[in-house]
């Protein structure tokens, strides 16, 4: 079963969601499926560029307010931490472009080691406060998950990857991907957003019993409670 996951790695809630589906397979135990899991590109703020613009200051623009900004930290902040996730909104964290941070996953993806260096750039931004624009940090974080840092600085000082990254971003706009995490599973199923790890098993048990059948199921209920058909 291949799942292709759209997630952006600044965005909070796809944190918060790798690890929810993670622990939805397993609570399938030895009934889980074999997955094959490929992280996609996918930019929450695709005008943004390489200067590094205070993560709240952006946010308040966005979201129309200090007080609306510091709720919305808050509650996704109370959220993660009660996931085991250290996520702290007062490190510093900058609005930055993510591009160079999707070269590194594509890159990484090539090695097979993808899970890994996306927990890693993660947890530069969201517990570090880490500018994911800034090559060095790139760089720590890919040899962290098991990348060969000349070869990340070889690659984000040419072209290499560039292409296949702005491919997929253009393909998420196809499919109609609009907001993430979106776990797209054999072209067929999207299950959207940081759903509880059972609603992840509950999916992915039902679609693993309907590939058998020559076509997908015509419910758009049938991939569970928040899945639906791409």
């Amino acid at each position: 079963m291949r799942i292709d996951i759209y997630s952006d790695v600044v965005c909070p809630w796809c944190w918060i969601g790798k690890h929810r589906f993670q622990q939805g397979v397993q609570l399938l135990g030895a009934d889980a499926p074999e997955l094959d899991i490929h992280w996609q590109p996918f930019q929450l703020d695709p005008d943004a560029d390489a200067t590094p613009v205070p993560l709240r200051e952006a946010y308040v623009r966005k979201f129309g307010g200090v007080e609306r900004t510091e709720q919305i930290l808050g509650q996704t902040q109370t959220t993660a931490r009660a996931e085991g996730l250290p996520m702290d909104f007062n490190q510093g964290q900058v609005r930055v472009t993510t591009l160079p941070a999707h070269r590194v996953l594509w890159l990484a993806g090539e090695h097979g080691v993808q899970d890994a260096v996306g927990e890693a750039l993660f947890r530069a931004h969201f517990e570090h406060g880490q500018n994911l624009a800034d090559t060095s940090v790139l760089i720590k974080a890919g040899v962290a998950g098991g990348l060969d840092g000349g070869e990340i600085a070889q690659m984000l000082a040419s072209d290499h990857g560039l292409a296949e990254v702005e491919a997929k971003l253009a393909e998420a706009h196809a499919l109609g991907i609009s907001s993430v995490p979106t776990f797209v599973i054999d072209g067929q199923w999207a299950i959207s957003g940081a759903q509880p790890p059972e609603a992840f098993a509950n999916a992915l048990r039902q679609i693993a019993a309907e590939q058998g059948a020559p076509t997908p199921p015509a419910d758009d209920e049938a991939c569970g409670p928040d899945g639906c058909k791409v």
